[in-house]
């Protein structure tokens, strides 16, 4: 159909290069976090946040005059309209970070500033997450805005700099714990990786073994323990099976594009479906087929169940969604609607 496009993309898992079990694991205790801390963006044409907002302000101006001198936070704040009192974070890598390391900041006004364009930060400090945490990096630069519809939000980039180291603590009593991808947390794979681990042990020891279907305890050998990162790095880069790894069915739509992705695996059980007055429509050629002269049969009500096995794959309902050219929006609520009944065996997510 004109305009409309569906694009169904199927990656086999047999014949394919094999996965690291990075791909599909993070570890606990190296994951990312963010800084936090509040700010004054300057230089506003008019569309800051007003004069009942100084006395929220005048603590941060005390902070920025000790980063820079009175005289020119005094002329930055002389016009509270070209002011805009904001929120910064800053989301950390999952390797923590270094002094001297540059992290992007975002900002978002938080008072009644009615846009951040053409604005700029004030140097100030921001810390952890956690109460009583200590300044991990100092922000300030130009704002931009990336969403012209949404003008009170902006970011910084690589506006702070990190003042102090942030190391990952992952190895906890000798152990370090793998975490699966939320899409790959099934007892099977969870199984399957601490085998693969257990294989590195060249004393066949059984090093690893999974607590439940989305964790995998690891045993840091004794040799290792001073210096672990050959053994991580090793774990890590371990080569599993892609046919190995149960991602579970799964159906992902995106109603605003039309777009709808599937793992390979999604079932449905026995349908009937008829919709409004679509027609699917069949050729079927004589013996000695022509061009010109095709069988044609025509019906509004078709059955899934090709495979006579009580079942059959949502592949075969897309398939034959083409054939009866059937719009993006209409499939979707068909297979709302199928997921309602409880006869599409998946999880159903909606972006």
């Amino acid at each position: 159909m004109a305009g409309i496009a569906l694009l169904i993309i199927a990656i086999a898992g047999q014949g394919a290069h094999a996965t690291q079990v990075g791909d599909i694991v993070r570890i606990k205790g190296a994951e990312s976090s963010r800084l936090v801390g509040l700010g004054l963006v300057v230089g506003l044409a008019g569309t800051g946040d007003g004069g009942k907002f100084r006395p929220a302000m005048n603590p941060l101006a005390k902070v920025v005059r000790t980063f820079i001198d009175a005289e020119t936070v005094t002329e930055h704040l002389k016009d509270v309209k070209n002011v805009a009192l904001v929120a910064l974070e800053a989301p950390t890598p999952a390797g923590g970070f270094r002094e001297g390391d540059r992290l992007a900041v975002h900002v978002s006004a938080i008072g009644s500033a009615k846009s951040l364009k053409g604005g700029q930060l004030l140097m100030m400090p921001m810390t952890g997450p956690l109460p009583d945490s200590p300044v991990f990096a100092h922000a300030s630069g130009p704002v931009v805005i990336e969403d012209p519809e949404v003008p009170t939000r902006g970011v910084i980039r690589n506006g702070a700099i990190a003042v102090a180291d942030v190391h990952p603590s992952y190895i906890r009593q000798g152990t370090i714990t793998l975490v699966l991808n939320e899409a790959n947390a099934t007892p099977q794979t969870a199984t399957t990786v601490a085998s693969i681990i257990n294989a590195l042990d060249p004393d066949d020891r059984r090093i690893a073994r999974a607590l439940d279907q989305k964790s995998i305890i690891v045993i840091v050998p004794e040799a290792e323990i001073d210096d672990p990162m050959p053994f991580i790095a090793e774990v890590l880069g371990a080569y599993i099976d892609p046919g190995y790894i149960e991602t579970g069915a799964r159906v992902r739509i995106n109603e605003r594009t039309g777009t709808i992705v599937m793992s390979a695996d999604v079932r449905i059980s026995p349908v009937s479906i008829s919709h409004g007055e679509l027609t699917i429509r069949v050729v079927e050629p004589a013996p000695e087929p022509t061009d010109d002269a095709p069988r044609v049969r025509e019906q509004r009500f078709i059955g899934i169940d090709p495979e006579r096995r009580g079942g059959a794959k949502l592949s075969d309902l897309l398939s034959a969604f083409n054939q009866l050219e059937v719009g993006v929006q209409d499939r979707i609520r068909i297979i709302k609607t199928i997921h309602a009944m409880g006869k599409l065996h998946a999880e159903l997510e909606f972006e």
